[in-house]
């Protein structure tokens, strides 16, 4: 822990907090502070504006391929630091190392992806119908932006958004999630060393975020606004975004539904249901939250699922042959300990798992529900845990209508070995991803996003870097 930092960064220079305030990072596995990390103030987030704002005209100006070079550079940076960033992650987040290792390499490859797009940055020319202008289409960064991301994946949610930013020509500030600062405050250094200037990045640690983020909002100086987590607060930023007109990308709330139907190879869906329901222990926006099973085959669905989790090792990320790590704090563990026993109180029968474990740590086993009411409070919650709840359906019309009955839609995933069936319900449900016979969805080349309560606009994929451009259009007559 001793070389990574822990100041804020801000105008290429690590400092601390003006009023010298710290705030504590802790150890998920252990309930112990890893060490302290610089609190921003109002005082620090106006330093880190100007600094954004004075660097925006210039790095606007940059070539794209200088751009792009600065972020491949950045992408060879992350992968030869696999292990030690995955360490850091593990201790300040709690996942296993070899998911820790896995989010390293996605991170990652949001940079090379970014590096590439950088260079494609076109806009357009042709005579209007009328013949009287030639029309030229340009297209040019929206400015500074505040980027805002989640303790979940914290080196991967930073480089999904910092990645296109770059591309575009945007300057920023980062504001990570005050549980998971380490990450945030790694990648920075990782960006200096990659010939990022000063002022284009800058990361705020805090624990005061409406102190330091709505001024930023209100201000008008700030131009975009993206930010990854709960529903409840995205609402109120996009309230704060109001006032200045700021252009916003929001990636939401889920409840993901996992539709399994009579004729699904049960051997891929119990695979695909690991991966949807245990990637990141369940701490996922992706999570598939309702497991929606066919009456003819729940029984052994449910049987298989339940083997399956229950030989899943829980404990410390950094151990050797652990698979479950620690949820993010005991507030975490105590909703989903909460979730399970109002649906136990309602009539649900637990398969595996369901207890809270004594000792240390924020650990909560990997659950498996069934019989589930429907009117259980985890029906219409995001779990943010390793709970599998499972409910019985009997046709197709039905499952649909219960699947979209959800203010949330960010994405589902349907297990079927009939295409016409496949394809009429993934285009039926009321979702911005589906994942079909598969439980990974997620990846940089394709874009990321939902729709209703689950956000506005997409990240990642060819799409990704339009969230941080806008059009100039150039009338110029023929004559």
């Amino acid at each position: 822990m001793t070389d990574t930092p822990t100041q804020l960064f801000i105008g290429g220079a690590w400092v601390d907090a003006a009023d010298g305030a710290t705030m504590p990072v802790d150890d998920p596995a252990t309930g112990e502070i890893l060490c302290h990390v610089a609190d921003a103030g109002p005082k620090d987030a106006r330093l880190a504006e100007e600094a954004a704002v004075q660097a925006q005209e210039e790095w606007a100006r940059t070539a794209p391929r200088v751009r792009s070079e600065i972020l491949r550079r950045a992408y060879e940076i992350v992968l030869e630091r696999t292990d030690e960033l995955a360490h850091l992650m593990t201790s300040e987040m709690g996942k296993p190392l070899a998911e820790a290792r896995g989010e390293v390499a996605y991170a990652a490859e949001f940079f090379r992806w970014f590096s590439e797009e950088a260079v494609r940055i076109d806009g357009g020319a042709g005579v209007l119908p009328d013949g009287r202008n030639r029309m030229l289409l340009s297209r040019r960064p929206v400015g500074p932006c505040l980027l805002i991301t989640p303790w979940n994946f914290p080196l991967a949610m930073g480089t999904r958004k910092i990645g296109p930013a770059v591309a575009a020509g945007c300057t920023m500030i980062l504001k990570p999630a005050p549980q998971t600062p380490l990450s945030s405050l790694a990648l920075a250094a990782i960006l200096k060393e990659a010939g990022l200037p000063d002022g284009v990045l800058n990361v705020v640690t805090t624990s005061r975020a409406g102190e330091v983020c709505e001024p930023l909002l209100r201000g008008g100086r700030i131009r975009k606004l993206s930010f990854t987590g709960s529903t409840d607060v995205g609402r109120l930023l996009l309230a704060q975004c109001a006032d200045a007109v700021v252009r916003t990308s929001m990636e939401l709330g889920g409840n993901a539904p996992f539709i399994v139907f009579d004729d699904a190879d049960l051997d891929v869906a119990v695979d695909g249901a690991m991966l949807a329901k245990m990637r990141n222990m369940g701490e996922a926006c992706t999570a598939a939250n309702r497991f929606f099973v066919h009456r003819s085959v729940v029984e052994e669905f449910g049987r298989r699922l339940a083997e399956r989790m229950g030989t899943l090792v829980v404990g410390p990320g950094t151990r050797d042959g652990v698979d479950v790590g620690p949820l993010i704090d005991a507030a975490g563990r105590a909703k989903v300990a909460e979730l399970v026993g109002d649906a136990v109180e309602r009539g649900a029968r637990v398969l595996v798992g369901g207890r809270t474990p004594e000792g240390p740590g924020c650990f909560y086993p990997p659950t498996v529900l069934t019989d589930v009411d429907p009117g259980s409070r985890l029906m219409d919650t995001e779990i943010f845990g390793p709970v599998a709840a499972i409910l019985t359906f009997d046709d197709e019309d039905e499952v649909v209508r219960r699947a979209n009955d959800t203010p949330w839609g960010l994405v589902g995933y349907v297990f079927t070995e009939g295409l016409d069936r496949a394809l009429r319900v993934s285009e039926r449900l009321e979702v911005g991803m589906v994942g079909l016979n598969t439980g990974l969805v997620s990846n940089p080349a394709a874009p990321f996003g939902g729709v209703k309560q689950s956000g506005l606009g997409r990240e990642g994929g060819r799409v990704g870097i339009d969230e941080f451009l806008e059009y100039q259009y150039l009338a110029v007559p023929v004559r």
